[in-house]
């Protein structure tokens, strides 16, 4: 096989419709878009959602919760995580950004219990849920809220 003995498979390429070319190609006068109406208009066609002027589904439908503007959101970090670091560091949110462990800190860092943690460690989060406090002090380490 050479170069100039390639082709691609059969139905891989399709050629475009070329409309408004005569009534002999079956795409002529009104170019496949019907008779009249505001789809067969240039621009025409109704956006998204619209239901001829009746009320719309979403409309329709009662609104339903709220976002409250005052939640803290927190990045999440497992104990298993903090093994990595070397025993009897101080590990700051600073510290856990650089090393690639919390990407976006968010409102702040919390430490969660699963898995378990072998290093000692000095740890300093915005919050730490009950089972990573006692797991991080059973290692020997001490938790700081910041």
């Amino acid at each position: 096989m050479k170069l100039h003995e390639l082709t691609s498979t059969p139905g891989a390429r399709k050629s475009r419709k070329r409309v408004g070319r005569g009534i002999g190609s079956g795409m002529g006068k009104t170019s496949t878009r019907g008779h009249k109406g505001q789809n067969a208009r240039s621009g025409g066609g109704v956006r998204p959602g619209f239901e001829g002027g009746q009320n719309p589904l979403y409309r329709r439908l009662p609104k339903r919760g709220f976002n409250n503007q005052f939640r803290k959101e927190f990045a999440v970090v497992n104990v298993e995580e903090l093994n990595k670091f070397a025993a009897g560091t101080e590990v700051t949110p600073d510290v856990l950004l650089e090393s690639g462990i919390v990407k976006n800190p968010k409102d702040g860092i919390k430490i969660l219990g699963n898995g378990e943690v072998t290093v000692q460690l000095n740890v300093k989060a915005n919050k730490f849920s009950q089972s990573a406090v006692e797991k991080i002090q059973a290692a020997g380490g001490k938790t700081e809220v910041i």
